[in-house]
């Protein structure tokens, strides 16, 4: 009884601990992140991916209503 109570702490300790693995801090949006792309290959001297297009301004969404 025990051996199964602290193999079942375990899994689930593990569960824990793997599912918070990731990079912390803010997200990046696609345009960031393109531009990061494009900033490490010219770094790198790798075939440069093309210039993003810079996002439209803040256009409302219909259900912005909501959380405003």
């Amino acid at each position: 009884m025990k051996v199964k109570a602290t193999l079942t702490l375990l899994v689930l300790g593990l569960a824990v601990g793997l599912s918070a693995c990731g990079r912390k801090g803010p997200l990046d949006t696609p345009y960031e992140a393109a531009v990061e792309a494009r900033r490490e290959a010219e770094r790198n001297d790798q075939p440069v991916p093309p210039e993003p297009q810079r996002p439209a301004t803040n256009r409302p969404f219909i259900l912005d209503r909501l959380i405003q």
